[in-house]
């Protein structure tokens, strides 16, 4: 049958033959799964096999007198610092490893990726703007 026949007769009779398969459209033995991983595999005679290095394993820390409450009101107030600024950014990061570097006397124009800075500065608003922000 070719695909024109197929969408045409599909059309007529008004059933939707390729939506995706699901636990509602199959057969009762159909069980889809709900996005888990496996943690085991399958085998040929339908035997489930686990395997250890597939089980996810939690890794907690001790939070014995911990204070804070994993929720975060809505109506708790603004913080009250400003956001930073490239400038400010830069001065308190990058400029004291510069600073650090040049008294030591191994500051070299040429390698400034050493402090997340990009190596030409042409078009850029700010000189020596950093690449990455660090927060």
């Amino acid at each position: 049958m070719g695909v024109l026949s197929a969408l045409t007769r599909g059309l007529v009779r008004g059933a939707d033959r390729m939506a995706e398969f699901t636990s509602k459209r199959g057969p009762r033995t159909f069980y889809k799964s709900r996005g888990a991983r496996p943690t085991g595999v399958l085998t040929s005679s339908r035997k489930f096999i686990p395997v250890r290095a597939m089980i996810p394993e939690f890794v907690v820390p001790n939070l014995e007198g911990f204070n804070l409450k994993p929720y975060v009101s809505y109506k708790t107030p603004e913080g009250t610092e400003q956001p930073m600024t490239p400038e400010e950014l830069f001065t308190q990061v990058v400029a004291p490893q510069i600073e650090r570097d040049i008294e030591e006397g191994v500051f070299t124009k040429e390698n400034l990726e050493r402090y997340g800075l990009e190596k030409t500065q042409e078009g850029k608003l700010f000189k020596l703007h950093p690449k990455n922000f660090v927060c």
